[in-house]
């Protein structure tokens, strides 16, 4: 499907303006970014460093007047630094929480496999259960809640790989890409005086967001492109050159993704080509592949887009009389 052949919804398309007023040929890495914000999910962005992966959570937030929280993992940090701790005030003889910087509405886990697994998975509850658990207490975080993490390659030194039970927390994982020489001297030109950032106003409200975030649940998906969608993930549990396949939460993040990649086109129903589109983004991460999958220098984007292809996609729908 050409993105270019829709119209966006009016208030995502002020959102893109702003984006692109300081980032240059990353249209696509927000767009997705956005889809991941209205399906209440989160996005990892991978990529070497330099590429704008920190810019884009900055100016997402600023666009959306979100209280914005960042967290640089480091091979130090320790979980309380992410989620709070509590501590002992002598003047009232109680202890007192001091919430970490999970709580935010967007949060940007910088560089998150630069630290122990110990320390990333602290995250896993906040963004699965949209609570903490500090000292026994469950401490509910603000609405919305948006993790966008970064990291570094895994083959660069100082790197610890993600848990896979981390990265299925994750709705899609984004990859920036390095810029052409023209958007590159655009850069250059933009930035010469002054960088475009400073000048980004919110163009959406908090409550604005979450009203479309309802509105992304009340998008229409027919049964067959459901089907369509179990279709998907189940045959990459059959697949030869797969360890271990999606899960069923893959098949619910890849529906959510896809009515959320329809309302930004200003569609309340979902067709096959959301679908499609989208699983390129939710489903790799997903997949273990074999060690002969590995040796052979298969990639999971291979194997989902293998399936696209080899899936029958739903042309109609089926009335009943």
């Amino acid at each position: 499907m050409s993105q270019s052949s829709f119209m966006l919804h009016s208030k995502i398309s002020d959102v893109i303006r702003n984006i692109n007023q300081v980032m240059v040929g990353k249209e696509e890495a927000a767009i997705l970014s956005l889809v991941t914000l209205l399906a209440r999910g989160h996005v990892l962005l991978e990529d070497v460093p330099g590429v704008g992966k920190t810019m884009l959570v900055r100016t997402l937030a600023k666009s959306l007047n979100c209280e914005f929280k960042r967290i640089q993992f480091t091979p130090d940090l320790l979980p309380s630094d992410v989620t709070g701790v509590s501590i002992y005030n002598p003047k009232t003889t109680d202890f007192e929480f001091r919430p970490g910087p999970i709580l935010g509405n967007i949060v940007l886990a910088d560089e998150i496999n630069r630290t122990s697994p110990k320390t990333q998975s602290s995250l896993l509850e906040g963004m699965e259960e949209s609570s903490i658990t500090v000292d026994g207490q469950s401490v509910a975080l603000k609405k919305p809640f948006f993790v966008m993490a970064t990291q570094n390659p895994i083959e660069y030194e100082g790197t610890y790989p993600l848990p896979e039970a981390q990265l299925d927390r994750f709705l899609l994982k984004l990859k920036m890409g390095y810029p052409t020489y023209q958007e590159e001297m655009e850069m250059l030109e933009r930035t010469s005086g002054g960088h475009p950032i400073h000048s980004v106003e919110p163009v959406m409200t908090l409550e604005e967001l979450v009203q479309l975030q309802e509105e992304v649940d009340d998008v229409y998906i027919d049964q067959t492109v459901q089907q369509y969608i179990v279709s998907l993930t189940s045959a990459t549990r059959d697949h030869e050159s797969v360890y271990l396949g999606v899960s069923p939460r893959g098949s619910m993040a890849l529906m959510k993704a896809a009515k959320a990649y329809a309302f930004i086109y200003d569609r309340d129903y979902v067709v096959p080509d959301d679908v499609q589109y989208v699983a390129k983004f939710v489903l790799p991460h997903r997949l273990i592949l074999t060690s002969e999958a590995n040796f052979e220098g298969i990639a999971p984007e291979d194997i989902v887009h293998q399936l696209i292809e080899a899936t029958n996609v739903p042309v109609k729908r089926n009335v009943s009389e």
